[in-house]
């Protein structure tokens, strides 16, 4: 399959750009920052993705959203990148939507429909620990009466803080503390139940997540989304998803911050010429350029592969994920270098872009992740 968009998403592509610069650059991040908002995420611009179709991108036409793929959902998570528009897309568009989408026909109905039209936010709930770790979860669900009873602790839950509803992954069967993807079950639990307790955490780069703590927390059997003790392949699925677009993110990213590099470029002058044009520069813009090339292309591929279903999917994505994260990282620091000590300060937002790469890479899995997971895997 060629790795280009097609017409049709090239248009999503650009109306994402056009209109999250219009309505959401980084100066609404900065807003949301400055000003303490407690939530930390316009409502507002929630329901405007739900406007433009964006938040139900993966969602079924008879759902109410937009029936597409993972490529239009890279798409738009590059967008939000581009400008690091805080966003309910990665927990609620993407992670929760591609969990609903395996959960009864009632769960789907009373969720999908809202999330597509921007009225409503779900978060999945899965590390518990400081990396990603999804064969570690330690949270139970032991049944009671008619349904069951969960324990344990989640952290970097993803817009947990203003969640009208959390898919929690638990472990309902097999040794207490063990590790692997079998025997987790999904739960859908209303936030407010109680023994549920939610803290929000301001991450470093001005982005939401929460702390969740569940203590005796009684859910009915209604609340399990899909078959119990069958949510790990469910969980690996929608990851994966999150994966690619998180790489998508990532390329957004680091896409924006070499773009204020080169402009600076051919702007900053020093000892009477452009620094653009120093060979030195010129061969260190050339090395990013060409590596984001390859991000763009290996993620692509990645996102491609998820809509075919393909069998390597999975190691598709952590190269990915892996590739993207390297070269964020790589975009950022010459941003930061080649502006010189303004690049420091926040008044320029090549740091912004830093700090908003170094969330992008721990969340899902950061380059050790995937790189053992390709060499678990032995490639294609």
């Amino acid at each position: 399959m060629p790795l280009i968009l097609s017409d049709e998403q090239q248009m999503l592509a650009e109306a994402a750009d056009g209109f999250l610069g219009e309505h959401a650059p980084i100066a609404h991040l900065r807003k949301l920052r400055d000003s303490r908002d407690p939530d930390g995420v316009s409502r507002d611009l929630w329901r405007s993705f739900g406007e433009m179709g964006f938040s139900g991108v993966l969602i079924p036409e008879d759902q109410g959203g937009s029936g597409l793929g993972a490529v239009e959902a890279g798409v738009v998570a590059e967008a939000l990148g581009r400008t690091l528009t805080p966003s309910p897309f990665l927990s609620s568009g993407v992670l929760a939507a591609a969990a609903l989408n395996a959960g009864s026909g009632e769960q789907q109905a009373a969720w999908l429909p809202k999330i597509a039209a921007g009225e409503a936010i779900v978060a999945l709930a899965v590390d518990e620990i400081g990396k990603h770790a999804p064969h570690r979860i330690r949270t139970t669900a032991e049944r009671s009466g008619n349904g069951f009873k969960l324990n344990g602790n989640k952290g970097f839950v993803l817009d947990g803080h203003v969640a009208d509803a959390l898919i929690v992954a638990a472990r309902t069967s097999g040794e207490a503390g063990g590790e692997g993807m079998d025997g987790l079950t999904l739960f859908l639990i209303d936030p407010k139940a109680a023994g549920l307790e939610i803290e929000r955490t301001v991450m470093v780069d001005a982005h939401n997540a929460a702390r969740v703590t569940l203590t005796d927390v009684e859910v009915t059997a209604d609340a399990v989304l899909g078959p119990v003790d069958g949510g790990g392949e469910i969980l690996e699925r929608v990851l994966n998803l999150g994966r690619a677009c998180a790489a998508s993110s990532l390329l957004g990213a680091g896409d924006q911050a070499f773009r204020l590099t080169a402009e600076y470029l051919k702007t900053r002058k020093q000892f009477g010429k452009l620094i653009g044009e120093f060979q030195a520069l010129q061969h260190r813009a050339a090395h990013v350029f060409t590596e984001l090339e390859i991000v763009r292309a290996a993620t692509l591929a990645a996102l491609q592969k998820l809509d075919a279903g393909d069998a390597d999917a999975a190691f598709a994505v952590s190269v990915a994920k892996a590739k993207a994260g390297r070269v964020a990282e790589l975009c950022v620091q010459e941003a930061v270098q080649m502006h010189g000590g303004v690049g420091m300060t926040d008044e320029y937002d090549v740091g912004l872009y830093m700090k908003r790469v170094r969330v992008l890479n721990e969340l899902m899995g950061d380059h050790g992740f995937h790189a053992d997971r390709v060499a678990r895997t032995g490639g294609y």
